[in-house]
């Protein structure tokens, strides 16, 4: 009886029973077998919660801004710093390409780095850098031209130190560790956070984006990685994107059948489309004119009949 107790939460009004989650649980687990993907559970307060690393795609079009700082750190170039930085920029224009390339490729390697750690600290920005040179009392003309120019990485996406604006490419991912009884709203303040954007929560959404071009938003109430577990462990056939909340929208399955035909096909449709409905209101318009003529005769019989009386 203590075991029928036990469920999950698919949203604030659903719950699914322990047997059904654990059943998807096992799928799941298999399928990530040997990778950190895998899922831990626990019990707790009758309740069954699920622990793990949820990947998230980007589908962001506009760029957000990050924090140039990372908690209290403060890195400024003063005026001398800055006019011998403007001395050296043509002597200096092939280095710091240079810089830009390796900063690419040490970028690269961060990116591959999966979520390990449930503070969800992320990989050397601008901020840990400028750390390191703030310790410094002296800096070359080099080093302040490099802080200035040089795109740092965050888990493999680049963005503008200068103006800190951040545009992650379309369709790349990352993840974070949450559990099952995290909402979506928690999930995506955990994701930012993660980043340092300042941009608010309230401007993005999560979509559940299916291979077939179905797109459901996971809403503000309901539980993201559950969502992953239903819809099963292959990202291959539905993916969790991070998408901008005036952007996106829901398509649903029926309108996901036509997506992927081409223009001149989907015009053929329409003109089908439109010869059946001409067809139905033809039809429609003699039918009632039939009526209407039956209904006139009828009134005119009776008009008749009264007149002779």
């Amino acid at each position: 009886m203590g075991e029928c107790q036990i469920y999950v939460k698919l949203s604030e009004e659903k719950l699914i029973p322990k047997s059904d989650v654990l059943s998807l649980l096992r799928t799941y687990n298999c399928y990530h077998e040997g990778k950190n993907f895998q899922l831990r559970i626990r019990e707790e307060d009758g309740e069954l919660i699920l622990e793990g690393l949820l990947n998230i795609y980007w589908g962001l079009r506009r760029p957000i801004r990050l924090q140039m700082h990372d908690d209290n750190e403060r890195f400024r170039l003063n005026r001398n710093d800055r006019s011998a930085v403007a001395k050296q920029l043509s002597a200096e224009s092939n280095n710091n390409s240079l810089d830009r390339e390796d900063g690419a490729a040490s970028g690269d390697m961060g990116g591959e780095e999966e979520e390990e750690s449930p503070q969800l600290l992320r990989t050397r920005s601008d901020a840990s850098f400028m750390q390191v040179q703030r310790r410094s009392k002296t800096h070359t003309a080099r080093d302040l031209q490099r802080l200035r120019t040089h795109r740092f990485s965050i888990n493999g996406h680049f963005y503008n130190h200068k103006t800190s604006v951040f545009t992650p490419a379309y369709g790349s991912v990352t993840n974070v560790r949450v559990n099952s009884s995290m909402t979506t709203v928690q999930v995506l303040n955990l994701l930012l956070h993660k980043f340092r954007v300042e941009n608010k929560s309230e401007e993005f959404v999560f979509y559940m984006v299916h291979e077939s071009g179905e797109r459901v938003r996971l809403r503000d109430g309901e539980y993201p990685l559950v969502a992953r577990v239903l819809y099963g462990p292959c990202e291959k056939i539905s993916k969790i994107f991070i998408t901008e909340a005036d952007l996106g929208e829901e398509v649903t399955y029926d309108v996901a059948q036509y997506i992927k035909f081409e223009i001149p096909v989907l015009d053929s449709f329409v003109e089908k489309l439109k010869e059946e409905e001409e067809r139905e209101i033809n039809k429609l318009t003699k039918k009632y004119s039939a009526l209407k003529s039956m209904i006139q005769h009828q009134l005119e019989g009776k008009a008749h009949t009264s007149d002779r009386a």
